[in-house]
C-alpha cells in the first residue's frame, strides 16, 4: 500500500513503473496512482478535497472565524482498477469488483 503522501504523489510515475519489477502489485491512496500504471486505487477524491477547502476558505473571506467552522472529512471515496497493470501481472479481476469500481482502466 503506497501511502497519499505529497512525497509519493509526486513520484507516482516512478513508483507504479518500479512495481512492475518484478510484479508487485501495489494498491494506492489517490486514483493518479492507478492512471499512471498502478494496479489499484482506492482513497478520497483529490477533486473533492479541493472543492471542500474552497468552501471553507469562502466562508472564512465571507466573516466566519475558522475556530467554528466544523471539522468536515471526505464521505466519497473511489475505487480504481487498472487493468492494462492487471493483465501484466496475470491477474484475473473478480467480475464483482468490476462492477463496484468506480473507474476501470481499460
Amino acid at each position: 500500500m503506497i501511502a497519499a503522501d505529497p512525497f509519493f504523489y509526486s513520484q507516482r510515475d516512478k513508483i507504479a513503473a518500479r512495481a512492475m519489477r518484478p510484479v508487485l502489485p501495489a494498491m494506492h491512496g489517490r486514483r493518479e496512482f492507478a492512471e499512471a500504471g498502478g494496479l489499484v486505487s482506492y482513497g478520497t477524491s483529490l477533486g473533492e478535497t479541493y472543492r471542500q477547502v474552497g468552501i471553507y476558505a469562502g466562508r472564512i473571506l465571507k466573516g466566519e472565524k475558522a475556530a467554528d467552522l466544523p471539522v468536515v472529512q471526505s464521505d466519497k471515496f473511489e475505487l480504481v482498477l487498472n487493468l492494462k497493470t492487471a493483465k501484466a501481472f496475470g491477474l484475473t479481476v473478480p467480475a464483482g469488483l468490476l462492477a463496484i469500481a468506480d473507474d476501470v482502466i481499460e
